[in-house]
């Protein structure tokens, strides 16, 4: 447990990234300066970032158990990967994440690199607001055994296993049937999701204050395979056909369970929100704006500009 007063970040970085470790070596410097303390998952992320010279502190390794407990902030440097990865870290301790865009379109991200010095200084004087979002809990249930429970920020998706296989799935909304079909998966998401793989299969983008749940079925063989939009409090069931073959539950691209041929996978909303850290204010319009660089100039705005 930290000392009262005294404030630590949690640091996630993207390995990978080439511009990982000046701006891992920037924030880490920044935050020491600012007599704020900074936690890391391993040795490898300490010495990425340790501040040149001996008067700054140098990172300390986060207790494995429960890295994020008593941190003020969960701070990201990577793409939306990276964040989710740092959300199943910070959920149980009820931190918030705040993410600096190091990749490519970053939409969870609060930040882009080049505003990096000015987002750490946001954080130092504490000018950041939280923002929660919606989750869902999963339990895949193999007749009436519990087989595991999960849970997602984007979405929960049951896919096929391998190629030359189609997945036959029946999908239940509050313990009614809706549809029966083959497909290479469903998509249960949260509105945060729909920005996500849900919007890559064909679903619609729902702003994140919206309470609802999202169904999508992907490249499915059926007449009547629309993306649901149902209520918050809705149970949404995808059962796994006991004649089919076998198929895995994905969450957030994170965590993979098999699921044998009948099993159930039941999605309703989650009781514990990620907290986002937010820097800007604005509507979820001008950030999809701007995220998918979608035009916004009317024709008659560019028939007027014409010579």
């Amino acid at each position: 447990m930290t000392e009262p007063g005294h404030r630590e970040v949690l640091l996630i970085v993207h390995p990978d990234r080439d511009t990982t470790r000046e701006a891992a070596s920037e924030v880490a410097v920044r935050l020491a300066t600012a007599g704020i303390g900074l936690r890391v998952l391993d040795d490898e992320v300490r010495k990425l970032v340790e501040p040149i010279g001996e008067v700054l502190p140098c990172a300390v390794i986060a207790p494995s158990d429960d890295p994020a407990r008593d941190a003020e902030l969960v701070l990201v440097l990577g793409g939306d990967g990276t964040l989710l990865r740092a959300a199943e870290l910070a959920r149980p301790a009820g931190v918030p994440v705040l993410g600096v865009n190091l990749g490519r379109m970053g939409f969870l991200t609060e930040a882009d690199y080049h505003a990096l010095g000015d987002t750490v200084d946001r954080v130092v004087s504490r000018r950041y607001r939280i923002e929660e979002r919606m989750t869902v809990d999963v339990t895949v249930l193999l007749g009436d055994t519990v087989v595991a429970r999960t849970w997602a920020l984007n979405e929960a998706s049951v896919e096929k296993c391998s190629r030359e296989r189609i997945l036959d799935a029946l999908i239940e909304v509050d313990g009614r049937p809706v549809s029966s079909f083959g497909c290479d998966g469903v998509l249960c998401s949260t509105p945060t999701g729909s920005t996500a793989y849900a919007f890559s299969a064909g679903g619609p983008v729902v702003w994140p204050d919206v309470e609802a749940l999202l169904v999508v079925p992907s490249n499915a063989h059926a007449m009547f395979s629309r993306p649901l939009v149902v209520s918050r409090s809705s149970v949404i069931t995808v059962n796994v056909d006991p004649d089919g073959s076998p198929a895995v539950l994905t969450c957030d691209g994170l965590r993979h369970i098999d699921l044998e041929p009948g099993a159930r996978v039941r999605v309703v909303a989650g009781t514990v929100p990620v907290r986002l850290a937010r820097l800007w204010d604005g509507p979820f319009t001008d950030r999809l704006v701007h995220k998918f660089s979608l035009p916004v100039t009317g024709w008659r705005e560019r028939h007027a500009r014409q010579p």
